[in-house]
């Protein structure tokens, strides 16, 4: 990896600020300090410092968000502020929402730049479970629940999967799907003659938001949620891997 890139990786600053800091001889490669962001490094066996402070390079990042209204589930947006926007320092330039969630939905979302994983997560095929807690206009009634837990017509060629309510109050409940079509709660309540007024996605991939999460917050996952993550994907991780992943 260049040294340039290496540096942006870290967060240090933009790739034009990096060539600036890497020519005044703030960093060092394996205790020598250089002048040249061409440089090639190995990222996880040399020793990289900036201004005598040691950078420990991780390949791989994992977020878990309680994403607020109003924000889009995006990298970049030329109107709106993205979710990776609120990640501050940890901005890394390649990290993305695992999914989306609409501006106006909030809850769980997952960050990350691995995008195996995130693929994985998605793919149609593998089913991964996602939970969200709805306010409806309505009371549901038992033939609008039979319909959502066997599978209903949104539109599309094929019926939805069959889901699961739960019923928290009159007119909340928690809905789980195994897929992610577009819009696919607010088009599913839709559907039974009733209206989203509210939405928060709950679970995701065997995980359950943080309750201590505040809107906007974030943080790392655990090694053991991220396991839970790989489960969930179908994916069988090499133990080198896990080692460079754990937090």
């Amino acid at each position: 990896m260049r040294l340039d890139k290496f540096l942006c990786e870290m967060n240090i600053g933009s790739r034009s600020q990096v060539k600036v800091f890497i020519r005044q001889g703030t960093v060092t490669v394996n205790d020598t300090p250089t002048t040249n962001p061409d440089q090639q490094i190995d990222e996880f066996s040399d020793r990289v410092a900036f201004r005598g402070k040691a950078l420990q390079y991780r390949r791989f990042v994992y977020y878990m968000m309680n994403k607020p209204e109003g924000v889009v589930s995006a990298s970049r947006d030329n109107t709106a502020r993205t979710v990776v926007s609120l990640l501050g320092k940890d901005a890394r330039e390649d990290i993305f929402p695992v999914g989306r969630l609409d501006k106006d939905v909030t809850g769980l979302l997952l960050l990350t730049n691995d995008g195996d994983l995130a693929h994985r997560l998605l793919s149609p095929k593998k089913h991964v479970d996602k939970t969200y807690r709805a306010v409806l206009e309505h009371v549901l009634l038992p033939e609008d629940i039979r319909r959502l837990e066997n599978g209903l017509d949104i539109g599309e060629e094929n019926l939805t999967l069959p889901a699961r309510v739960t019923v928290l109050e009159e007119r909340i409940i928690l809905l789980t799907l195994h897929e992610g079509k577009f819009h696919q709660v607010k088009r599913m309540l839709q559907a039974v003659d009733n209206q989203v007024l509210q939405l928060r996605r709950t679970a995701f991939g065997g995980l359950t938001l943080d309750p201590n999460l505040a809107p906007g917050e974030y943080r790392e996952l655990s090694g053991e949620e991220l396991e839970t993550l790989r489960k969930s994907g179908g994916r069988k991780q090499k133990a080198q891997e896990e080692t460079e992943n754990e937090t």
